[in-house]
C-alpha cells in the first residue's frame, strides 16, 4: 500500500536514482530550479491542497484554485497554485491518455487545465511530441490571466502556447533546449506545418499583386485628373475673355468710330473743340 507524506522532500532527495525519468530523458525532480522547488515545498498551498492528490484530483484543484497562469509572484516570490500543480504533475508522471484527456475534453471546458497540461508537456516530452500536441492549441483564442512580478495582465491561450514553443523561460522555469521546428522538418521527423491561412508565400504574392494594381490605378486616375484640370483652366480663361469683351460694348464701338475717321477729319474736329473751349472762357470773363 502506497503511503503519502505531507512533506514531499523525499521526492527531491532521491534525485532520480530509483525514480523513473521523464520521456525526454530528464529527471522530473530536477527539472525546476532548486530555489523554486524549495519555495513550492514550503508553501501553504502545497502542504494543504497537494497532499494525497492523484490525476483526477488535479482537475478539481485547477477548477477551484487556479485563476491565473504564472510562476512565482509578488515581492515574496510566492509560488502560484499553477506552478505547485505543475510540480505535482512532475511527481505523478501522468500517462499519455491522461494528458490527452487534459488537453482534449477537459481543456475545452477548463482553459487553465489545458494551459497546465501544455506546460507539463513542454517540460517532459520529446520535441516532436511537444510540437504535435501543442500546435493544435494555437487556435485557442480564449482569454487567460497572467501574473509575474508585476501586476496581472490579460493574455490568451494561443499566446501562452506560442511562448512554450519559442521561448526558453516561462512561468519562472527554465525550459530545456528544444530543437527548432525547421531542424526537425529537415530531419524528416515532422511534416511541414500547414497554416490555417493557407500557403504563406502565395498569400504574400497575392498581396504584392494587389498593391501593384492599386498603384497603377492611382497613377491612371492622377493622369486623367491632370488632363481634366488643364481643359477646365483653358475653358475658364476663354470665358473670362468673352465676358470682358461683352461687358464694354460702348467703348468698343467708340474705338471703332475713331479708327474709321481720316487724319484730316480728326484734326478739324480737335480744332473745333479747342475753339469752343476758348469762347466759353472769354464769355465767362
Amino acid at each position: 500500500m502506497a503511503t503519502h507524506r505531507a512533506d514531499e522532500r523525499r521526492f527531491l532527495d532521491e534525485r532520480g536514482g530509483t525514480g523513473q525519468l521523464a520521456p525526454n530523458g530528464l529527471n522530473p525532480a530536477t527539472i525546476m530550479e532548486k530555489a523554486v522547488r524549495e519555495r513550492i515545498v514550503d508553501s501553504y498551498f502545497w502542504k494543504e491542497q497537494c497532499f494525497g492528490v492523484n490525476e483526477a484530483d488535479v482537475v478539481d484543484r485547477v477548477v477551484a484554485h487556479v485563476s491565473f497562469v504564472g510562476g512565482t509572484h509578488g515581492d515574496a516570490q510566492r509560488p502560484s497554485p499553477f506552478l505547485c500543480l505543475a510540480f505535482k504533475l512532475l511527481q505523478l508522471a501522468p500517462g499519455d491518455d491522461v494528458l490527452a484527456a487534459y488537453l482534449g475534453r477537459g481543456g475545452d471546458r477548463f482553459k487553465y487545465l489545458r494551459a497546465l497540461a501544455c506546460f507539463y508537456v513542454r517540460l517532459t516530452r520529446r520535441a516532436e511530441v511537444v510540437f504535435a500536441l501543442l500546435e493544435p492549441h494555437l487556435a485557442d483564442k480564449r482569454k487567460i490571466r497572467r501574473r509575474g512580478r508585476g501586476p496581472p495582465r490579460l493574455s490568451y491561450v494561443d499566446e501562452f502556447v506560442d511562448e512554450l514553443l519559442v521561448k526558453d523561460r516561462v512561468c519562472g522555469t527554465t525550459l530545456w533546449q528544444m530543437p527548432k521546428r525547421e531542424v526537425l522538418e529537415d530531419l524528416e521527423v515532422l511534416e511541414p506545418r500547414v497554416s490555417p491561412l493557407g500557403d504563406i508565400e502565395e498569400l504574400l504574392g497575392e498581396d504584392e499583386d494587389e498593391d501593384e494594381e492599386e498603384q497603377q490605378g492611382e497613377g491612371e486616375e492622377e493622369r486623367n485628373g491632370d488632363g481634366d484640370g488643364d481643359g477646365e483652366e483653358e475653358g475658364e480663361i476663354e470665358e473670362r475673355r468673352r465676358g470682358r469683351l461683352s461687358s464694354s460694348p460702348g467703348r468698343r464701338d467708340s474705338s471703332r468710330d475713331r479708327m474709321d475717321l481720316d487724319p484730316a477729319e480728326r484734326s478739324d474736329a480737335s480744332r473745333s473743340r479747342s475753339r469752343s473751349r476758348r469762347r466759353e472762357r472769354s464769355d465767362s470773363r
